[in-house]
């Protein structure tokens, strides 16, 4: 018999059980003797749980309600029992209430009260709003949206389906299975047979396909699902794995691009889930969401490539001058929009001098790349035209951007090699170089040692003042000297000053010096940036191997233009 619970939460087993009150109660109410037996639950409890008085007075809990032996339920009744404090937990029942349900679990001196509410609504709105939050989550900012999409079953199941699957379309028009997920983790092995065998044959009339070349959502209902007319939805081993899932119902939702379908978002109900608007919705919202990521991701590749292209297209293969190794390096920017102005260039002077050129224009997007290019083939035609020296060149390129009305700024270091019949005989090459404004070249020496030349002052930047005149700096280096002349996207960072840069980079220099030049350079980018660099990096070095012996294989094969006058690096 039910017992009187007072306002102030206290029971008292002495005043009889109003039972009108507790009849007309909307919520729930089951009520346990110490020994886990049900001695009473009101109208309400019958109509929520699926039992009549006659069917559950008397019976164990644990027996009438197997699943909360073990489950988040159990565990919060045990908890109220053995603490003697009321507890609440909102979860979910399985078969055959598949609801959500809040209790309130009172311990009393005589056993247990439930009070609890159906809220299953209540709860699905929730989780729908929380699906479309933790799909956003996923995409936005990705870099790679089609990972991303195909991680997305797992976040709608359960809210909205008991399994999902995604289904992209390749650029020849054929459909490629993104990933799928069940809410039993042990059947998502069913759910990816299902995915996988509907991508190699499907009928016309499948689902799948409606919802790709229609772009209208397609729902199958349950008749259609078993028997003869499962045949229209799938076949051979993809009708053998839909079988096993037994959905009650399938929902196809086309994930569409701004021009056309990109792919499909397939879910699958159990037969218990009556269908319900507001789940296509939030469906139709994710696809929608999903749509949008992977064409922003197919236009940004785009971008991209062509960026890359450009600037790939505008910085040329070193030559090759006998008894001198030169090897180049570039590195674009994780961002596409901030592909810009950083560049390399290399080329033997007509008498015969090596001549390298490190340059960075000011900017990060496509118009920075543009003046790059025509910085770089001026510099290039005033250089190959004659023999003058770095501080020269720097200053009729100055001057020509000036006349050309080429309003951009750049900072450029030029370092030209060149050697006399005595430093040959020697076997040494002099270093001639001006800097307009950029970072110092590197000189690492055979022993490994770096040459301190970060001291020395840089001149004026291009395009700021053109009558400024650049001067010259000298070093003489010794045979297997390599010189590195790179761009600030070597050593800087957010986190760091330029110095804290120059010596990172001066330390894994020394560290690596023993290596041959490509190793070095690549093991320089790898130590000193990220995986998904702020800015562009593009560095060109050149090792300056022995004279008196043949040139190594290493530096491979002797190449420079036939109208160059005798080498002298």
């Amino acid at each position: 018999m039910a017992r009187w619970w007072r306002t102030d939460g206290e029971e008292d087993g002495s005043q009889p059980a109003d039972t009108q009150t507790l009849e007309s109660m909307p919520i729930g109410l089951i009520e346990l003797d110490t020994d886990w037996v049900v001695r009473y639950l009101n109208a309400a409890a019958e109509a929520m749980v699926g039992y009549t008085r006659a069917e559950l007075v008397g019976r164990s809990y644990w027996e009438a309600f197997p699943p909360n032996v073990d489950n988040e339920f159990g565990r919060v009744y045990r908890t109220a029992v053995a603490t003697g404090e009321p507890q609440t937990v909102d979860a979910y029942y399985p078969e055959p209430l598949n609801q959500w349900f809040e209790v309130r679990a009172v311990p009393t001196p005589h056993g247990l009260w439930l009070y609890f509410s159906e809220v299953t609504a209540r709860r699905q709105a929730a989780e729908r709003l929380a699906v479309l939050a933790r799909v956003s989550d996923e995409l936005v900012g990705t870099l790679n949206a089609p990972a991303a999409v195909s991680r997305i079953p797992r976040l709608l199941v359960p809210a909205l389906a008991s399994w999902a699957t995604i289904t992209l379309v390749k650029a020849d028009g054929s459909l490629r299975d993104a990933g799928g997920w069940h809410v039993e983790p042990a059947r998502t092995v069913l759910v990816q047979r299902f995915a996988e065998a509907s991508q190699e044959s499907a009928p016309t009339t499948a689902p799948l396909l409606r919802a790709v070349t229609t772009g209208d959502v397609v729902t199958v209902p349950a008749n259609e699902l078993t028997g003869p007319a499962l045949g229209t939805v799938a076949t051979g081993a993809a009708r053998t794995a839909l079988r096993a899932l037994a959905p009650g119902r399938l929902t196809v939702v086309p994930i569409r691009g701004r021009t056309r379908v990109l792919g499909a978002l397939t879910l699958g109900h159990d037969r218990h889930r009556p269908a319900d608007p507001a789940d296509l919705a939030t469906g139709t919202e994710v696809a929608e969401r999903a749509g949008l990521a992977l064409d922003n991701a197919r236009l940004y590749e785009q971008q991209r490539q062509l960026a890359q292209e450009l600037q790939r297209s505008m910085l040329t293969a070193p030559p090759e001058p006998d008894h001198a190794q030169i090897v180049v390096r570039y590195l674009p920017a994780a961002e596409a929009a901030r592909v810009g102005g950083d560049w390399y260039d290399a080329f033997v002077q007509p008498d015969g001098a090596t001549t390298l050129v490190i340059g960075d224009v000011v900017g990060h997007d496509t118009a920075a790349a543009a003046s790059m290019g025509q910085l770089r083939s001026m510099l290039r035609g005033i250089a190959v035209t004659g023999d003058a020296g770095p501080g020269t060149v720097l200053d009729q390129l100055d001057a020509a951007m000036r006349q050309l009305q080429l309003h951009t700024y750049a900072t450029v270091a030029l370092a030209r090699f060149e050697q006399s019949p005595a430093d040959r005989e020697r076997g040494v090459t002099r270093m001639r170089w001006a800097n307009a404004g950029h970072p110092p070249p590197l000189v690492i020496h055979p022993d490994g040692t770096i040459a301190e030349l970060a001291g020395w002052r840089g001149d004026l930047m291009l395009g700021v003042d053109p009558t400024a005149k650049r001067t010259e700096s000298v070093i003489s280096l010794d045979r297997n000297t390599t010189v590195l002349l790179y761009t600030d996207g070597l050593i800087e960072r957010r986190d760091a000053d330029l110095d804290r840069g120059m010596a990172r980079l001066r330390a894994a220099a020394a560290q690596l010096a023993d290596r041959s030049l490509d190793e070095l350079c690549d093991q320089l980018i790898e130590q000193l940036v990220d995986t998904r660099p702020e800015d562009d990096v593009a560095l060109v070095a050149i090792r300056l191997h022995r004279q008196d012996r043949p040139r190594p294989d290493e530096a491979g094969p002797r190449e420079v233009p036939d109208t160059a006058g005798p080498e002298r690096a």
